[in-house]
Formats: C-alpha cells, sequence, structure tokens
C-alpha cells in the first residue's frame, strides 16, 4: 500500500509518505514512513493503523496513530512531531 498525507494548514503545509503492507485481517498494522515534501523532506517515522469499524462492501473507519521524525536544518537539529488519529 503507497498513501500520501497533506497537511495544507499552519507550519505543517506539508505532506508524509507512508509505504507498506497493510493486511486488514490484522488488527495493528505497522508501516514505515518513507519521507514527504516541505517540511518533512527527508522525514522518517512509522504508522499505527487500527481499523475501527468494516463492512462487506469495503467501506472502512481506519485510525492511524503517526510518529514523524523531521529535520528542521538538514542534519543540524532534529524535532519530533506527533500527528495522532489522522
Amino acid at each position: 500500500m503507497v498513501m500520501s498525507y497533506e497537511f495544507n494548514i499552519g507550519k505543517y503545509n506539508s505532506s508524509i509518505s507512508i509505504v507498506g503492507r497493510n493486511p486488514p485481517m490484522k488488527d495493528v498494522r505497522e508501516m514505515p514512513i518513507i519521507g514527504g515534501t516541505g517540511l518533512f523532506r527527508v522525514a522518517r517515522g512509522y504508522a499505527l493503523a487500527h481499523t475501527i469499524w468494516a463492512n462487506n462492501l469495503g467501506d472502512a473507519i481506519v485510525e492511524y496513530h503517526v510518529d514523524v521524525y523531521h529535520f528542521l536544518s538538514f542534519c543540524t537539529t532534529c524535532e519530533r512531531s506527533y500527528i495522532v488519529g489522522i
């Protein structure tokens, strides 16, 4: 699975990219964050996905807990961002 989340309000006017296996029958799935755009360029981290509700038509409500590490000015400082419940 590949997906990007865009943030377009405030200082996080950027996006993150999440790639990895997402087996729907598993209660909690872990997927890596492999970068993004803007403030999240070269970001690293992980996303935990948990399905809250699903039906037989393929509709679902999924909760994501995301832990993102991004660099403020390449290789000099690092800030940790918590984006919970995307």
